[in-house]
């Protein structure tokens, strides 16, 4: 299993935003990646300067968003829409966005339930509970 360091995180999405502005060719991950940079302009500061991102500090203490963690669900929510993992993520992402109108504002709400999935999850030690992550998605 790939563990990317926060460092690599970091990395991955400045040479993608990089690699966009200089019209270069983008690996699959790349591209989808920058197609959720390119919806969150906002960061571009961020993404601009690598050794200032490998240097940032996003603690809840100095409240601010972390746009490498945002961006990092949204890659995450991507690929479980993808491939429909955990299954009936699919079709409960489909239902948001519908009611959202927006597909954006869709992956939005499922950060929340993933946050708290995970949350929940490390604080009980336990798995993930996929089937509590999917009733929360549809709930909303």
């Amino acid at each position: 299993m790939f563990n990317p360091s926060q460092h690599d995180v970091r990395r991955f999405f400045c040479e993608a935003f990089r690699k966009h502005r200089e019209n270069q060719i983008l690996t699959p991950l790349e591209a989808i990646a920058r197609d959720w940079i390119i919806q969150h302009p906002e960061y571009d500061d961020e993404l601009i300067d690598v050794e200032r991102a490998l240097e940032a500090d996003y603690s809840v203490e100095q409240g601010q968003t972390n746009p490498f963690l945002h961006l990092s669900m949204h890659l995450s929510i991507s690929e479980q829409i993808s491939i429909d993992q955990p299954p009936g993520i699919r079709k409960a992402f489909q239902a948001l966005a519908q009611r959202k109108g927006s597909e954006h504002e869709a992956q939005h709400e499922i950060m929340e339930c993933l946050g708290e999935v995970i949350w929940n999850s490390q604080r009980s030690g336990l798995p993930p509970d996929s089937a509590a992550y999917i009733e929360s998605i549809r709930r909303r």
